[in-house]
C-alpha cells in the first residue's frame, strides 16, 4: 500500500515532464516587453519621494537592479511553459535573500529571510531566479564564465540531491529539519568555509536588540526615543518626514494614535502566549524606515518597546502588497495580504519569529511584523572567493529544497520530475546565462533612461545631504 502510493506520486512527477520537459527550462521566451514600463508599475502606490531612492538603489549595478526587479522576472516566467506543479514559493529566491537568524530557542540557522512575494507558484520559479542571480552576481565580481557555471551547476544539483532524500522522510522528520551552523561546519568542504561560518556565529551573537539601544536610540524624559536618520529612518509626522500632501496616510499630527491601531489589531492575531509576552512591553517610539531595493517606498517602520527593565524589543511593520507571483501566476485571492506572507514564511521556513503577526493600517493597507534584526546575518558576497561562493550555493539550494519539501508537500513529485542526472541542472544553466544577458540589457535601458531624465535617480547621500546644515 505505502509503496503503491510512493510510486503513483512519482509517476505524477515524471508526468509532468510531458507538460514541461527539463530540457524547456533552458528558454527565457520571447521577451518583447519595456522594462521601463514594468518598472513603473512597480513602483506604482509607493511613497513617491522615496521612488527615485529605489531607482538609484537599483542604479548600483546590475545585480541591484535585478534585485528591485522581481515583478520583470515573474512576468518574464509567466510567458514560459511550467511543470504545472504549484506550490507555496518564495517568490524572490535571489542569492541574498537567503541568511542565519536565531530561532526563538537561540539557535542559529540558515534559511530563506524574505517572503514579501511569497504565494502559490510553479516551484521551479524560485530555482530559477535563484540561479540567474548567481550568474548576475558571478559577473558582477568579474569571475569566469566557468565559476558561474559551477555556481549553478552547484545549487541546482544540491536541490536535487535534497529534494531526493527529502523524498524519504517522514512528515515529522521533515516539519522539524534545520540548517544549524553547527551542520552546516560539518558539511564544509573546506577549513576556510568552516572558520567563515564560526565568524558569522560570533557576529550574530553580538546584533541584538540591546546591542542596538545605545545606537539607534536616545533617553527623552522618561521615554526611550528613535533618532531620525534620513533617509534611511524619520518620524512620520517630524521635519524629516519625506512624505508630501499625497502620500502623508497618517495626517497632521495623527502618527502615534494610528500606530496604536495597527498595533491593536496586530494582537489579536498572537496566540495568547504571544499576547502575554508582548504585555510585558510599553511601546515607546516608532519610526518610517526605507528598507532593501525592491521594498523602498513601501510602507515600514520601526516600532521600540521596553520592559520594566528597560530591556528593548524592536519590531519591524512592513507593508504587505499584493505578491508579483500572484499578478501572473493564478490562485485565490488571500483574505489579508499581511496575513499571506505571514503564513507563507511559517510554512517555508525552519523556525518561525515568534513575533510574526498582521494588521490593517491607514487607508486599509495590509501590514506584518515581525522581530528586526534579532542575531540575523547575511553573506557580503563581495569578500567570498569562488571557492566559498560556490559552497554559499550549495547551500541556497539547500535551504530552497527544504522550504519547498515542507511546504509543499511535493518531494516526492519534485524528485521525480527532476530525476538524477544532469540534464535538469544544464538547462538551468543555460537559462540563468540567458536570463542574465537580459538583465544587463534592462539594466542598460535603466540607466539611459536615468541618463536622459526619463527616470529620476537619487542615492543615498544625496538624500541626506538635504537634511544637513
Amino acid at each position: 500500500m505505502k509503496m503503491g502510493i510512493i510510486a503513483e506520486r512519482e509517476a505524477v512527477g515524471r508526468a509532468a515532464r510531458e507538460h514541461a520537459k527539463r530540457s524547456v527550462h533552458r528558454h527565457i521566451g520571447p521577451l518583447e516587453r519595456d522594462p521601463l514600463e514594468l518598472l513603473r508599475a512597480s513602483s506604482e502606490g509607493r511613497v513617491r519621494k522615496l521612488v527615485p531612492l529605489r531607482y538609484g538603489r537599483m542604479l548600483a549595478s546590475p545585480l541591484a537592479f535585478f534585485r528591485g526587479s522581481a515583478l520583470m522576472q515573474a512576468h518574464d516566467l509567466s510567458l514560459v511553459p511550467n511543470t504545472g506543479m504549484a506550490i507555496p514559493i518564495c517568490g524572490d529566491a535571489h542569492l541574498l535573500n537567503f541568511g542565519a537568524f536565531a530561532t526563538p530557542e537561540r539557535q542559529l540557522v540558515f534559511d530563506l529571510n524574505d517572503f514579501d512575494e511569497v504565494s502559490p507558484g510553479p516551484w521551479e520559479w524560485d530555482l530559477k531566479r535563484l540561479v540567474a542571480s548567481f550568474v548576475v552576481a558571478a559577473r558582477h565580481m568579474r569571475y569566469s564564465r566557468g565559476v558561474a557555471e559551477t555556481l549553478v551547476m552547484s545549487a541546482v544539483n544540491e536541490y536535487r540531491d535534497r529534494m531526493r532524500q527529502y523524498a524519504e522522510y517522514g512528515a515529522l522528520e521533515l516539519w522539524y529539519e534545520k540548517i544549524t551552523f553547527d551542520r552546516m561546519i560539518e558539511t564544509a568542504l573546506t577549513p576556510e568555509a568552516r572558520r567563515l561560518i564560526r565568524r558569522g556565529m560570533e557576529k550574530a551573537a553580538g546584533r541584538t536588540h540591546e546591542s542596538m539601544l545605545d545606537r539607534l536610540t536616545q533617553r527623552s524624559g522618561d521615554h526611550w526615543t528613535l533618532r531620525d536618520a534620513p533617509p534611511s529612518l524619520f518620524h512620520v509626522n517630524g521635519v524629516s518626514a519625506l512624505f508630501d500632501a499625497e502620500d502623508d496616510w497618517f495626517g497632521p499630527g495623527n502618527g502615534r494614535r494610528q500606530v496604536g491601531k495597527l498595533y491593536d489589531g496586530y494582537l489579536k492575531t498572537l496566540l495568547h502566549d504571544r499576547r502575554e509576552l508582548l504585555g510585558h512591553f510599553v511601546v515607546q517610539d516608532f519610526v518610517f524606515k526605507v528598507v532593501g531595493v525592491g521594498s523602498v517606498g513601501t510602507r515600514c517602520f520601526v516600532l521600540l518597546a521596553v520592559d520594566r527593565r528597560e530591556h528593548p524589543l524592536f519590531l519591524q511593520i512592513k507593508e504587505a502588497r499584493r505578491s508579483v507571483i500572484a499578478q501572473y501566476f493564478r490562485s485565490p485571492a488571500p483574505k489579508h495580504e499581511g496575513e499571506r506572507v505571514v503564513e507563507g514564511q511559517r510554512l517555508l521556513q525552519a523556525a518561525n519569529d515568534t513575533f510574526l503577526g498582521w494588521s490593517t493600517g491607514p487607508a486599509g493597507r495590509h501590514f506584518y511584523f515581525r522581530h528586526l534584526r534579532d542575531m540575523k546575518l547575511s553573506a557580503d558576497i563581495e569578500l567570498l572567493d569562488s571557492a566559498l561562493l560556490t559552497d554559499y550555493a550549495r547551500l541556497c539550494g539547500w535551504s530552497l529544497a527544504r522550504a519547498h519539501a515542507r511546504a509543499g508537500n511535493a518531494a516526492v513529485e519534485i524528485a521525480a520530475y527532476i530525476g538524477r542526472s544532469d540534464q535538469f541542472a544544464d538547462a538551468l544553466t543555460g537559462y540563468a546565462f540567458a536570463y542574465a544577458d537580459q538583465v544587463e540589457r534592462d539594466y542598460d535601458a535603466f540607466l539611459k533612461a536615468v541618463r536622459s531624465g526619463a527616470l529620476e535617480a537619487r542615492t543615498d547621500d544625496d538624500m541626506a545631504a538635504d537634511f544637513r546644515i
